[in-house]
């Protein structure tokens, strides 16, 4: 019979009878903890060095190490598989949370629409008199900048929280952890749809658009949303162990807005601009951004994004195939 033991450590439990005793008791000359915790399966952590023999030589209590990384990584696979299987069931719980936030409001989701719409013509107004800038060509690049750094911030924020928030439903119904990262992923590409209503006002205000280069946005969004998908996945185990980890997350969230081109137009760095492809935001929000805005980026900045993104799955992948198990526990 295999039992799992869940200590520090998680192990494989393989009991064989021999035919010296039953299955259900300790062979003789057993130490005191197992004698007490054999029916349980559950024992002291010495128990992962204990091999205890029969009368007649055999093996009857054997310890293994807990999975290894191959099953792992094939449970991790399966994980996300059976998340797909229920992309309908993570569709109705991002609607759901978006009608339970707005629960009451006339306007619903509309309220952050209109906040980021106020906000861009206030910054617009002041930002563009600073930088010493025409309105008609700041306030696209500005709009462009703020509706999608709203999103990013956004999905790092729920992402740290994306397990803890959902502790009473990881506890009671078996489901894909994966399916919790869609759910906000989902939520906040929602959310996104809604504001980029103020980025098509704001072209019909300037009477500017993107042009045929709007189609490049198509792929790098897609990189978007695999990237949204690991750092949901990553950051979600790493605060539900760590609960220190939110605070710093948003901390280096408000630093990176100020040192990324967000509200600033990269050309002011003037002759340092090659440095900005080691920002990892800078490129990934290039990559969408630019042909936004009727520009195309350059080699550099697509070539980062995308060793950017590599990094981050390659991380998020090993992390949650090495956690997966112990998610449950930890919110």
């Amino acid at each position: 019979m295999r039992y799992r033991i869940f200590n520090r450590v998680q192990l494989d439990c393989v009991v064989r009878a021999s035919p010296g005793f039953p299955a259900d008791t300790t062979p003789p000359g057993a130490p005191q903890w197992l004698r007490h915790g054999a029916r349980s399966a559950i024992a002291a952590p010495e128990m992962s060095i204990a091999l205890q023999h029969g009368p007649t030589g055999e093996v009857t209590l054997e310890l293994t190490p807990g999975q290894s990384v191959a099953e792992r990584q094939h449970l991790a696979v399966r994980d996300l598989r059976d998340a797909g299987a229920l992309w309908r069931l993570g569709w109705t719980l991002a609607l759901l949370d978006i009608r339970l936030r707005y629960r009451g409001s006339m306007l619903g989701p509309f309220w952050l629409t209109l906040s980021t719409g106020l906000m861009v013509a206030a910054m617009g107004l002041i930002y563009s008199t600073l930088f010493r800038m025409g309105l008609h060509e700041y306030l696209p690049f500005l709009t462009v900048s703020l509706v999608l750094w709203g999103f990013v911030g956004t999905l790092v924020s729920d992402g740290c929280y994306g397990y803890t928030t959902s502790e009473r439903m990881i506890r009671s119904v078996r489901m894909p952890f994966s399916l919790y990262a869609g759910r906000i992923v989902l939520r906040n590409l929602l959310v996104l749809a809604h504001n980029t209503l103020v980025i098509i006002a704001v072209d019909l205000f300037v009477w500017s658009g993107p042009g045929a280069d709007i189609v490049l946005a198509i792929p790098a969004l897609a990189v978007w949303i695999v990237d949204a998908l690991a750092v949901t996945m990553m950051l979600g185990a790493l605060c539900a162990r760590f609960r220190d980890i939110p605070p710093i997350v948003a901390s280096v969230m408000q630093m990176a807005f100020f040192v990324t081109p967000v509200i600033w137009k990269p050309q002011l760095v003037g002759v340092h601009q090659w440095l900005l492809p080691f920002n990892p935001f800078f490129s990934l929000l290039e990559i969408v951004r630019g042909p936004l805005l009727g520009e195309i980026p350059g080699a550099a900045v697509y070539l980062s994004a995308f060793g950017y993104s590599v990094l981050l799955c390659a991380a998020a992948w090993l992390l949650f195939a090495r956690v997966r198990g112990r998610i449950a526990f930890w919110v």
